[in-house]
């Protein structure tokens, strides 16, 4: 995954009011990063603690020097409102708050900090300002608490530095009919993102400059030990070797000032037959690498996918919202042995853009649906290309950030698994059970309009990308929501 994601450089800069003993806060900051330290955190303690606002300069300097990206402001004791908050204007980088709480019940006279206190009006003067920054769920506790609090912090600054050095770049015009994918870029803009739109030719005829690259055998062989068995169609290799040393040369000479850099395109129905394969493996490789690529030019997609691959420093993949789980095969696979109801399951599908390393057992195979179209269902030729397999079972996150036509942002977000049962079907897909997914998939994804693609990151990351979304300003971050607490337009009867 190195590469495409952000390495965090942890600093910390402690606070205190002029009105209190500042050992109280240095003693604190240092406790609390000797915990970091145990829990393997490395991080930057600035020397200078912050009583005013040239204090708040000279540590921000100091932390800068260190090659710190992101900030801990650690509230000894009450912190000085002004200083503090003027610390997350002046930094360039994710910032988190967190503060000490008390030690000891013989030391609340002259030992007393009053951080707690200090934390209200912290949040307060953040607000009066605009500013953001990552305040944990209870953003007070003794020193093991806060480098708790502070691991937490990690993926988020990770994602929030990634998301603010990232490009993305497409090819093509969404594919008729998918308008349910609509990207208004200025969403993109108000969060740091750039975007480049390129045309389906300037990708092929890339593509064709790439013929003969000394590069491809390596890569070839490199995609048949991955595969092993499933290596089915070895003479289609070179072709998608020749495909993803294209999509990296490409990144690399396009990002300009940007580090990151993902996809979103166009992949049928004229994709197949001027190239001469499907792009999923090829697209499965890069998501594995940690540079998504988004099929059908889903530019939130491919956004939400690089959110998922920075919270969990691991391969995500991007899936329809599919179809439902016949009754029978519920019956006889999950109910009883499970429990959920038949309405909390349904299967996530798309055509082999998953990485290998996330299915049970994967193989080169064609798209089915495109070959019956595009090669009236004979033997498949440049319909092949496609990497299928069941998603190995294990927990899941579902989600999605994505602009409304309006350039509003929303997000949902839910957890749940990926059962080990048999999909009896096609393609790169896995049932899927998360609580309650009946009323959110009528009351989120179609009450507020979601396209059918979703990113998939595994593992539940639910927290992490809560605070990501609410870092990034998203007022609307949806989930699915238990029995008992209804949906703003649910029926109550």
């Amino acid at each position: 995954m190195a590469g495409n994601i952000p390495e965090v450089k942890l600093g910390m800069i402690a606070v205190s009011r002029d009105c209190f003993v500042i050992s109280i806060s240095e003693n604190r900051r240092k406790a609390v990063g000797e915990e970091c330290r145990k829990l393997g955190i490395e991080l930057f303690e600035a020397p200078t603690v912050v009583e005013n606002e040239n204090d708040a300069l000279k540590a921000i300097d100091e932390v800068k020097k260190a090659g710190c990206n992101s900030l801990v402001v650690f509230l000894g004791n009450f912190g000085p409102e002004t200083p503090e908050t003027l610390i997350a204007r002046y930094f360039d980088g994710p910032v988190m708050y967190v503060a000490a709480a008390e030690e000891r019940g013989d030391n609340l006279i002259n030992g007393r900090g009053d951080a707690y206190c200090g934390m209200l009006n912290c949040s307060y003067n953040l607000g009066l300002r605009k500013l953001a920054a990552y305040i944990p769920e209870y953003p007070v506790g003794d020193a093991p608490a806060c480098a708790r609090m502070i691991s937490e912090f990690i993926p988020v600054a990770r994602t929030i530095i990634g998301v603010r050095n990232l490009k993305i770049i497409t090819f093509g015009p969404r594919p008729q009919d998918f308008f349910a994918c609509n990207a208004p870029i200025k969403a993109l803009y108000d969060i740091g993102v750039e975007i480049e739109e390129n045309s389906e030719l300037d990708l092929l005829v890339s593509y064709r400059d790439h013929a003969g690259d000394k590069r491809i055998e390596g890569i070839v062989k490199e995609m048949a030990e991955e595969l092993g068995t499933g290596d089915t169609y070895p003479d289609l290799l070179p072709r998608m070797a020749q495909f993803e040393i294209t999509l990296l040369d490409w990144a690399e000479t396009h990002k300009g000032a940007r580090k990151y850099v993902v996809f979103a395109d166009k992949c049928w129905p004229a994709f197949p037959e001027e190239f001469g394969f499907e792009p999923c493996y090829v697209n499965s490789r890069l998501a594995s690498r940690g540079i998504p690529v988004a099929c059908e030019v889903d530019i939130y997609g491919a956004l939400s996918e690089f959110i998922g691959t920075c919270v969990t420093a691991s391969p995500v993949t991007l899936l329809d919202i599919n179809n439902t789980v016949p009754r029978d095969m519920y019956e006889s696979e999950i109910k009883g042995k499970y429990s959920y109801a038949l309405e909390d399951t349904f299967m996530g599908f798309h055509c082999g853009n998953t990485p290998f390393c996330r299915l049970s057992g994967g193989a080169i195979k064609y798209q089915l649906i495109q070959n019956r179209i595009l090669e009236n269902g004979g033997t498949p030729d440049f319909t092949r290309g496609t990497l299928e397999g069941d998603i190995a079972p294990g927990e899941i996150t579902f989600f999605r950030l994505h602009s409304n036509a309006d350039t509003s942002l929303q997000a949902y977000i839910c957890q749940g698994e990926i059962l080990p049962v048999k999909t009896r079907s096609f393609g790169g897909i896995g049932v899927f059970a998360i609580p309650e997914m009946g009323r959110f998939y009528r009351h989120v994804l179609i009450g507020k309009r979601y396209p059918h693609h979703g990113a998939v990151a595994f593992g539940h990351a639910g927290r992490a990308l809560h605070a990501v979304f609410t870092y990034l300003g998203v007022k609307d971050i949806a989930f699915n929501q238990p029995k008992g607490m209804l949906y703003s337009d649910e029926c109550p009867f």
